[in-house]
This record gives structure tokens, sequence and C-alpha cells, in this order.
């Protein structure tokens, strides 16, 4: 095989993997209407619409830090209580926001990371990781090793989503 081959294989098998994941978290919000898309049926503050925000919304930040690198993250030791309200947001569906709206949105930001995953020309190139306490100092991550972990936060809140879902309605994703 040569290596465009390989590297098109690799692109294949990246896309492929996310178009799975992604099914499954938007599979979880089937028939739903917006209220019952933004209601919490378990312990956690956590709602579909919300986790289709959040996956969205790290989704985009992850592909903006593969192409511009780090940016500086929140200080939450520092943030006042109007801020962490404001990053509570993207975590439940806001008056006025649509489970349609939401989803297009989510859409809208698989499209563009695919794009990136079909025309990014080095899937090596690294970029190092933003200060954070769940990073190692000084760490770099791969363009490869950050599309796998938008597929693991896509498939972890997969998981989450369809507990929500049974407990919204029985409903189940699978099985």
């Amino acid at each position: 095989m040569t290596t465009p081959t390989l590297l098109d294989a690799e692109r294949t098998d990246l896309l492929e993997m996310l178009a799975k994941h992604r099914y499954f978290l938007r599979h979880t919000t089937r028939d739903l209407t917006d209220e019952q898309a933004g209601m919490r049926t378990t312990a956690s503050e956590l709602c579909l619409g919300g986790l289709i925000k959040h996956v969205s919304a790290v989704e985009a930040n992850w592909a903006k830090f593969i192409v511009d690198g780090p940016e500086e993250g929140p200080d939450f030791e520092s943030m006042s209580e109007e801020e962490i309200a404001a990053w509570g947001d993207v975590f439940r569906m806001l008056p006025g926001e649509t489970l349609a709206g939401v989803l297009a949105e989510y859409e809208q930001v698989a499209a563009r990371t695919d794009e990136l995953v079909r025309t990014l020309p080095d899937l090596n190139v690294t970029q190092p990781l933003p200060k954070a306490p769940w990073f190692e100092p000084g760490g770099r991550w791969s363009a490869r090793r950050v599309f796998m972990h938008i597929m693991t936060e896509t498939a972890q809140h997969s998981g989450h989503a369809d507990i929500i879902r049974e407990s919204l309605d029985g409903a189940k994703s699978m099985g």
C-alpha cells in the first residue's frame, strides 16, 4: 500500500467512526418535543438538548485547536457567579432554543470537522495543549489524537444521552 492509500484509509475510518457516534447521539432525540429535549430526567444537570449543545461546542473548539492552536480557557477559580452560570448554559436548552436548531448547529459543526478530516494535509501535525489541570504540562496533541478525542467525547455523551432518554420515556437507542 502506498502512503496516500494508507492516509485515505485512515481518513475514511475516522469519518466513519465520527458518523457512527454522532448518529447514536442524535438518535436519542428522535421524536422529542423541544420541552422534552430540555428536561432533566436524572440527578444530573444534563438534558438531551444540552448534551447535543455541549458536544457540538466541544467538537467545534477542538477542530479550531487543530488549525489555530490553543486558546486561553476559562479560569474557573476566578469566575464570577454570572460567568459560571453562562458557562453552564452550554449544558442546557435555553428559552427560545429548539431541538431542531441545536441539531442543525451540530450538523454544521460536524460538516466542518469532516471537511478538516478530509483536507488536513497531515494528521501528525501537533499543537501545544492549553494550560489546564487536566492536561499534562508541556503536552502536545496531534490532529489524529484530537479527532479520536472528539469520537471518545461523542461516544461517552451518547451513553449519557441514552440514560437520560430512557429515564424520560423508556426509549432506548440500542437494545
